[in-house]
């Protein structure tokens, strides 16, 4: 199965967000929008993984979690990877925070333990919105920069968990599943 640990958004702050994107879902960019139950924060992709190693991960997990006490996140501002000219993602993003940093780092570790390779590419994290279809080009996105400068949402998150997320990838996007989560220590 396909699997990635990640920060799973609540109900209200999901319906927050679509809300704040609604004026750049009605213009016509060829972008796939993300269903609004999708709406994660992305700690780190495992990919295909044997139902054998399920256990070894939500171990590595709960240490982590047992270490890691709840902490709050600022959302605001959005972009998109690699550019805005012409984009493969359009996302919100996460505000610096060495709490989110160090439980990044944690889970890197942890799961190095496990046999899991560290991502070597640096850690931006983000909210996925938006796709882009494969045949879009640069012209497409004329006033998407504009139009993402201007939307107003900045918003406090609280993290008190992270979650293994099975993803499941059909002709319609992904679909994800909560297989377990493990819980950070209250404060």
């Amino acid at each position: 199965m396909r699997l990635f640990i990640g920060l799973n958004l609540p109900k209200r702050e999901r319906l927050r967000i679509q809300n704040a994107t609604h004026i750049l879902r009605e213009k016509d960019f060829p972008v796939r929008w993300i269903d609004l139950e999708n709406f994660h924060i992305t700690m780190k992709c495992l990919g295909e993984v044997s139902g054998g190693q399920v256990e070894q991960i939500e171990a590595a997990m709960s240490k982590v979690a047992r270490q890691t006490r709840v902490f709050s996140l600022a959302l605001g501002g959005f972009g998109a990877f690699p550019s805005i000219r012409s984009p493969s993602l359009i996302w919100l993003g996460i505000g610096a925070s060495p709490e989110l940093r160090c439980l990044k780092q944690d889970l890197e570790w942890a799961l190095g333990q496990c046999g899991f390779e560290s991502e070597a590419r640096v850690f931006h994290p983000h909210i996925t919105l938006a796709r882009a279809k494969e045949r879009a080009g640069a012209g497409m996105f004329r006033g998407l920069d504009k139009l993402l400068a201007e939307l107003d949402f900045n918003r406090e998150l609280k993290v008190d968990r992270t979650s293994l997320i099975r993803s499941e990838l059909s002709k319609n996007g992904a679909r994800y599943s909560v297989v377990s989560s493990a819980k950070l220590v209250s404060v």
